[in-house]
């Protein structure tokens, strides 16, 4: 596997470089390697490194991260704290256990890299210097939630020709999609189960109260089919056990988000005489 360059490196700049001195060096660069201005092989990935750089480095937090762990530390790979397995031990995942209601948080905030050409002219006041007069045609294309995870291959058709247009896995809702003539933006259906939040899924997972309060065995719906999972006795509402690389692909890479499911508990609304006087003895105690 190829190195990663030193993000500071890439922009020419030391690491005590102050925040005007990073945007200078950045709009040196990419205004030198932009696709529309240098056709010479390997701009269009020199441009691409150099906004990924930018994106960094220009971000107070991402530039924080990025000192104290290099590359990790903006790729979620920097590690995290370690639980209850889920999986009784045999589970080939990372994972965090918590009954604390909301902790853990969904969004990773160092997610995956923006669009360069979205960072681009976002710098430069939202339009590109380089950009035609003549606006490009526009399309919108609506997928289903699933078809966005793991990619899907769909025709368009622009003045009477039709396009194969490969859509990568791990594409979001604004992912756009670029030919010469013309730009495709990705629009998504929502899921009638999983809520994404950038590369993260969540899900909600009903349980017994039984099964909460003495542990059990369920089946929860995972992006990548049913997943068996044990549940810690006195399992509380809201728990989540979170499985890290269970989630959504980075746009063009093999690593993935996380899985958040969150235990919904179900307590019974008909109670016997003989199961009332049950839980009274049990909060007695």
């Amino acid at each position: 596997m190829a190195t990663q360059k030193d993000y500071y490196e890439v922009l020419d700049i030391g690491k005590s470089a102050t925040e005007a001195e990073i945007k200078a060096a950045y709009r040196k660069l990419a205004l030198q390697y932009h696709p529309d201005r240098n056709k010479a092989a390997g701009a269009t990935e020199k441009f691409k490194e150099i906004n990924a750089a930018y994106e960094v480095l220009g971000n107070p937090e991402k530039r924080k991260m990025y000192d104290q762990f290099g590359h990790a530390g903006v790729s979620g790979a920097a590690g995290g704290p370690q639980g209850w397995n889920p999986f009784g031990g045999q589970g080939p995942f990372n994972y965090t256990y918590t009954n604390q209601p909301g902790a853990g948080g969904f969004e990773d905030i160092f997610g995956g890299f923006s669009d360069p050409f979205d960072i681009f002219e976002s710098f430069f006041g939202g339009a590109s210097p380089f950009r035609q007069a003549a606006r490009k045609t526009q399309y919108q294309l609506k997928i289903d939630f699933m078809d966005a995870v793991n990619g899907i291959t769909k025709s368009i058709v622009h003045q009477g020709k039709q396009y194969s247009l490969k859509i990568p896995a791990g594409a979001d809702e604004g992912t756009r999609i670029r030919y010469q003539d013309f730009d495709v933006s990705i629009s998504i259906n929502p899921h009638k189960q999983f809520k994404r939040e950038g590369v993260d899924v969540i899900v909600d997972h009903e349980i017994s109260f039984a099964t909460a309060a003495l542990g059990g065995d369920t089946d929860v719906l995972t992006p990548d089919g049913n997943l068996k999972l044990k549940i810690k006795a006195g399992t509380q509402p809201n728990s989540l056990v979170r499985l890290t690389g269970k989630g959504i692909n980075y746009l063009n890479s093999t690593r993935r988000g996380d899985l958040y499911i969150r235990f919904i508990i179900k307590v019974p609304t008909k109670l016997s005489r003989e199961q009332k006087e049950l839980l009274k003895e049990l909060d007695a105690a």
